[in-house]
Formats: C-alpha cells, sequence, structure tokens
C-alpha cells in the first residue's frame, strides 16, 4: 500500500486526476485545491459545474482549516455515524473555487483509517471525490463496473482494486450554521 501511495502523491502533486478506493466506492479525486484539475473532473464526467463534490479530509484540524466555522453538532454526527458520512458546510476557506457549491457550502467527510486517510495525511490537503462514473449513470458498485472511458480518462488508476469493500455511496447531512440538519442521502 506504501508503493500506491507515494505514486499517487506524486500525480496528486503534479496537477493530475486519480481514480482511487475511498471509505465507500471508487471515487475519481484530486487535489482540493487545485482549480484545474478540477475542472478535469467535471469534463471527464460531463458534469456541470452547479452540481459540486465532495472533498476528503483526514481528522477534525483538516476540517477546521477548510470550513469557517464547523457546527458543534457536526463533531457529533461524525463521531456517531453508522456509516461513512459526509456532512455540507457553509463558508468553505481555502480550496479551489470551483469546488464550492453556488449557495457557498462544501461537502466533506472525514476519513479515519485505509488508504484514503493515509494519501490525505501525506498530501495535508483535502482531496476531491466523486462517484467513478459518467454523470446520469449508475455509479459503479466494483472497480470491474468503472467505465472505459473514467479508466483511460484519469492519470493514475490505484493499484489496490480489493480494497473497496463497500458499494454504497455516503451519507450526505446538511448543516448549516443557522442550527438547520437536514439529510440529503440516506
Amino acid at each position: 500500500m506504501e508503493k500506491e501511495i507515494e505514486n499517487t502523491l506524486k500525480v496528486l502533486k503534479q496537477g493530475g486526476i486519480i481514480l482511487y478506493p475511498t471509505d465507500t466506492i471508487w471515487g475519481i479525486g484530486c487535489d482540493a485545491t487545485n482549480y484545474e484539475a478540477i475542472q478535469r473532473i467535471y469534463e471527464l464526467k460531463q458534469r456541470t459545474e452547479s452540481k459540486s463534490m465532495i472533498s476528503l479530509v483526514s481528522d477534525f484540524k483538516m476540517l477546521n482549516q477548510y470550513i469557517e466555522e464547523v457546527p458543534e453538532v457536526a463533531y457529533d454526527i461524525i463521531k456517531y455515524a453508522q456509516k461513512p458520512t459526509t456532512v455540507i458546510y457553509d463558508r468553505p476557506l481555502r480550496v479551489a473555487e470551483n469546488l464550492i457549491a453556488e449557495d457557498n457550502t462544501l461537502a466533506i467527510r472525514v476519513i479515519r483509517h485505509g488508504f484514503s486517510n493515509k494519501l490525505i495525511k501525506k498530501l495535508k490537503r483535502p482531496i476531491v471525490s466523486t462517484s467513478a462514473n459518467i454523470s446520469g449513470d449508475p455509479s459503479p458498485k466494483s472497480f470491474q463496473e468503472i467505465d472505459d472511458k473514467i479508466l483511460k480518462g484519469v492519470d493514475y488508476v490505484v493499484n489496490l482494486p480489493h480494497l473497496n469493500k463497500s458499494s454504497k455511496a455516503s451519507t450526505i447531512i446538511k448543516l448549516t450554521n443557522d442550527g438547520l440538519v437536514k439529510v440529503i442521502r440516506k
């Protein structure tokens, strides 16, 4: 796994996009601070920029570096969630502007272990995570279901196809700084 982390890190630092196993489904990703790399993901997925993407961080400390004010309830939601949970926050900071939704929010999931966590810790920045499919197509449930256009469109495919055991996307919850909590996807 360490060799794959080093190979992937090199691609991310050069502004590349990757196909990698997340804590949920296979994802397409890049450095969340790199505008051009994010733009390439939108183009590869044939996705409009108005449909924002998720970012992954390695821990609460990193989360606090990229959100102006994390609502206190977010820590409990993340800590006690029974499955991977992505939270949409108000007023993101220090990420590429084309990653921020039109309502000035950003979806972030804290990854506590595994390949993605180790990769993010070494990069020292969030990485984008979006399903490995063309917009409108179903998300692949396994590595074998990933479309050739996606496989050929990324700069690097992480060679750990056995790692991804989940075939379900994360729960998504929207939290606003004025106290609203809304489940977007279960």
